[in-house]
């Protein structure tokens, strides 16, 4: 029996680039928001160091253009300075 005689879709189908991108942008919100855990020393530094990565990495996508084409997705990021 053929997938689509299940009803089941194929990843293409399923998947959204657009939706993809939203998630990167929320990620990066709730990563701006987020708070410190109280500890301190070289562990607070190290949880800042990561908060600003996960941020950057989270905004980078997040301004992202991803489209889907036969299966193939490409995200393309400008970052020259604006």
């Amino acid at each position: 029996m053929s997938q689509r005689a299940n009803n089941l879709l194929t990843m293409e189908e399923q998947f959204s680039p657009d939706a993809m991108i939203k998630r990167f942008q929320d990620r990066a919100r709730a990563v701006k928001m987020r708070g410190l855990p109280p500890v301190e020393g070289p562990e607070r530094q190290r949880i800042i160091q990561q908060t600003k990565d996960d941020f950057m990495d989270f905004a980078i996508l997040g301004d992202a253009i991803a489209k889907l084409e036969d299966g193939i997705l490409t995200i393309t990021v400008d970052l020259r300075a604006q």
